[in-house]
């Protein structure tokens, strides 16, 4: 009997629902949350979630108020229609979710356009027809999805569903009720085919029952959210790629899953809590069992808004909305510099990432190629020229027969361009420009280090700030035709000839080093950082002095004496005619050489201080860039610190020690009339002389900055197990970076040990890391056991404690709870007391043992 009442309960279900749902749908106003079986949504209605955080219905695309990008009238007119979820409560028009993102709907369907539940119980957009063979025609519906890893049409039919319900947490869902499904089932969810934002909740990642991969997929434009250029998921090998989805396939970042993955989320952890703005706000995750893989994140105050997405250029966001600023707040990005995204601007343009939002631009005379897209956010199209070349071919393959009408405009300090031809016959500036002009497809030249270099065709991956910094001398001349030249000669008074600019350009170099001889003469009439200048032992005059090559040859014996080495060369010992010790370092590579080369004279040759590195001169002949120092007979720091085979440093020398190298930092941060920030403080970069007395070296990665930290230093410097964590986050860099660097060093003065962490086993991921074993015996009040033992209990206890609570103030993840170096100085020397100092959730977060292992 009850195999016979199954089919028929079965049967009178259906009929039931058929006649509802065969009911003509009834338009509906504001209804609350929920659209019922028998409703429709039509343009000017929407669902709120019942917080009211959310709104759903239908919409014109438009970008945020408040953008800097200028959308002419007749294309906003143009737009389509869409649906989809969006801020309710935020004035800044922000769509978290989309419908038919590639299916908008045009304003003539727009009448007769709905939104409604389907008799086989699926969401769909429809559009009424006149046509009588058809009633409606369907431009979405949740029945049928494009896996987009295949480009396959599957089908998911949700049969029964009665209700589309707008969730408090901004996920639309199909809820079935009645026969066959019970109550409260989600048979279908926004959440699970997300756009390009991820709302705290939503998963990136992919069921492995199903299939179902949840990925973000950029927009196209700022007003077309269309599949763009982008995509960011967690792949079927459990690979999180961030990548382009057009050519060129450009894989921007792999992340291994498993226990790698794990320590992803705790280090992101720790970024949120080191930024007061996200700091117990947000608590992300990684799940990983037999049916599903993903990352997600949830929102500790339910108040707040937040999303993460991946926008036109690329970027990987988490945006906050500020109440007191009403506007989106960028806290985190990835990667921190959009230029570092290759073709991010397209063909002849100059990206410059500290110009954001607009941070793509055409180089001079040249125009977009699509004005319609550039305006709309979109640049990947790059720029054409305004006027062409006119520049025909001879017989000799693509040589010009009027090349001396063309002329070239600088750019300044920028990247060079992919894809450069070496020119080995061109000797001077003068002939690496003719050869330019002498062929039609050549389009730029550089001349680097009596290098020519030249571009034919399209110029690529010229950024303005990535990798470039204050010394680079890296010059691109663009070629123009003579009429572009003669507007620019209009605009800008007067255009040299060629042969002036090359002129000029070749001598640029020499008059920077006469600047530098003229110091040596002038030296005792100027003073900078309120110090006297440098004072060498050859000559009457002091000052930083210009060597010969031929001179240094000699003193170092043919450079035969190696005292060590990095990434830009290696150092030489070597003693002058006075029989002055030196320390010679002979700088390898032309472009990374020069650039360190400008580093450390412009930083430390005219400054000096009894706990820095004295530059003593340099030599600058061709390609050959070396800088000449004091002598310091005792070695660097690390070789005292780790090496077993070297003389142990007692206590009360490093204590000492810590001191010298916090009044040398203190006095390049507080003292110069430009802050200069050193960027690689560690004990490699620590000099002792013979009395053990410290002095900072290698300045070629330092940067001067204003007073104002009005520079934004973004480029990435430094070493591992040293960086401050807002080298990763993307913020303006200021002194405090040092700082940070200083404490892991105090740490590693104390232990005797390097701070990276020790893996005990291959079978697990748990690692011992000296500063968060600290941290806890400090708290506790055990530091005896965290002291170097070969110092075999000769020390002061309570000056180590009181180095640990520096170690630990310096090492905060906040720079704002950082000490200056003044106030570092003050307490080691015991003049200023200290507080007990929390525990960085940073280096916890990445080293504690896996809560899933």
């Amino acid at each position: 009997m009850a195999d016979l009442m199954a089919p028929l309960y079965m049967l009178i279900c259906g009929l039931l629902l058929s006649i509802s749902l065969h009911t003509l749908p009834a338009a509906m106003a504001n209804n609350g949350d929920t659209l019922s079986v028998g409703q429709a949504l039509v343009v000017g209605d929407k669902l709120i979630s019942r917080n009211g955080k959310f709104a759903f219905g239908f919409f014109q695309f438009q970008p945020a108020s408040g953008t800097t990008t200028i959308v002419s009238k007749s294309t906003l007119s143009s737009l389509g229609w869409y649906l989809g979820i969006w801020f309710n409560k935020i004035p800044v028009f922000t769509p978290v979710w989309i419908a038919n993102r590639d299916k908008p709907i045009t304003y003539p369907e727009l009448r007769l356009t709905r939104l409604k539940i389907s008799w086989d119980g699926n969401l769909m957009i429809t559009i009424l027809n006149n046509n009588a063979s058809t009633a409606e025609s369907i431009i979405w519906s949740t029945s049928h999805f494009v896996n987009r890893s295949t480009a396959e049409i599957s089908t998911n039919t949700t049969p029964n569903a009665t209700a589309a319900v707008l969730m408090d947490n901004g996920n639309l869902a199909l809820i079935a009720a009645g026969c066959s499904s019970p109550n409260g089932t989600s048979l279908w969810q926004s959440f699970d085919y997300p756009t390009d934002v991820g709302l705290p909740g939503s998963k990136l990642g992919r069921n492995k029952v199903t299939g179902l991969n949840r990925r973000f997929i950029s927009k196209k434009n700022l007003i077309d959210p269309g599949l763009g250029s982008y995509i960011l998921e967690l792949d079927t090998n459990g690979v999180l790629s961030h990548r382009r989805r057009k050519p060129p396939f450009v894989v921007y970042l792999s992340w291994s899953s498993g226990k790698l993955a794990y320590t992803l989320v705790k280090t992101l952890i720790g970024l949120l809590d080191s930024d007061a703005r996200t700091k117990g706000l947000l608590l992300p995750s990684y799940v990983n069992n037999h049916e599903e893989e993903y990352f997600t994140y949830e929102s500790l105050d339910e108040a707040s808004s937040t999303f993460v997405s991946i926008d036109v250029s690329g970027q990987i966001k988490l945006n906050i909305w500020s109440q007191g600023k009403q506007s989106w707040q960028t806290v985190y990005a990835q990667p921190a510099d959009p230029c570092s995204l290759p073709d991010v601007c397209g063909s002849f343009t100059v990206c410059d990432g500290n110009s954001s939002p607009l941070f793509c631009s055409c180089m001079e005379s040249f125009s977009p190629n699509s004005p319609h897209d550039w305006e709309a956010g979109d640049p990947t199209r790059g720029c054409v020229r305004s006027i062409p070349l006119e520049c025909t071919a001879s017989n000799n393959k693509n040589m010009s027969s009027s090349s001396s009408d063309d002329m070239f405009h600088t750019i300044a300090r920028v990247t060079y361009p992919r894809y450069p031809q070496s020119i080995q016959d061109a000797m001077t500036q003068r002939e690496c420009a003719e050869a330019c002009l002498g062929n039609c497809s050549c389009t730029a030249y550089s001349y680097n280090n009596n290098k020519c270099s030249v571009w034919y065709g399209e110029l690529l991956g010229v950024n303005q700030n990535d990798g470039v910094d204050n010394f680079s001398d890296q010059v691109l001349y663009l070629r123009l035709p003579a009429r572009d030249s003669q507007d620019l000669t209009r605009n800008n008074k007067r255009k040299p000839s060629i042969v002036t600019v090359a002129s000029i350009a070749s001598c640029g170099f020499i008059v920077f080093m006469m600047f530098l001889s003229l110091l040596v003469i002038w030296s005792n009439k100027f003073k900078w950082c309120g110090m006297l200048p440098l004072h060498g032992n050859q000559g009457s005059g002091g000052g930083v002095i210009a060597f010969r090559y031929s001179s240094l040859v000699h003193a170092t014996k043919n450079f035969s004496e190696r005292l060590g080495g990095g990434g830009f060369g290696s150092v030489f010992k070597g003693l002058l005619g006075d029989q002055t010790m030196i320390a010679v370092k002979k700088l390898d590579g032309a472009r990374q050489g020069e650039k360190q080369f400008r580093a450390e004279v412009s930083s430390i040759g005219l400054i000096q201080h009894i706990n820095l590195v004295k530059l003593i001169g340099f030599c600058c002949e061709g390609d050959k860039r070396l800088l000449v120092y004091e002598h310091m007979s005792k070695g660097s720091l690390d070789t005292h610190l780790f090496k077993s085979n070297a003389s142990v440093i007692n206590w009360s020398t490093r204590h000492k020690i810590a001191i010298g190298v916090a009044r040398g930092l203190c006095y390049l941060h507080q003292s110069c009339r430009e802050c200069i920030i050193h960027c690689d403080i560690k004990p490699e970069n620590i000099l002792l002389d013979a009395s053990f007395v410290p002095k900072i070296a290698d300045f070629g990665m330092a940067a001067i900055v204003g007073r104002d930290f009005s520079r934004v230093l973004t480029t990435f410097r430094g070493t591992a197990g040293y960086l401050a964590p807002e080298w990763l986050s993307g913020v303006a860099i200021t002194p405090k970076v040092d700082i940070y660097s200083f404490g892991m060093v105090l740490l590693e003065i104390i232990s005797g040990r390097r701070n990276s962490p020790e893996v005990y086993s291959s079978n697990s991921c748990h690692v011992a890391y000296f500063p968060v074993q600290a941290i806890s015996k400090l708290h506790a009040g055990d530091i005896q056991s965290l002291v170097d033992p070969r110092l075999q209990g000769d020390l002061d206890l309570e000056e180590v404690e009181r180095v640990f609570k520096v170690a630990f103030w310096c090492i905060q993840d906040n720079e704002l709870d950082r000490p200056t170096m003044g106030e570092i100085v003050r307490a080691l020397e015991g003049l200023q007391g200290l507080d007990m100092p929390p525990v960085p959730r940073l280096l916890a977060a990445i080293t504690e043992p896996s809560r899933a292992a």
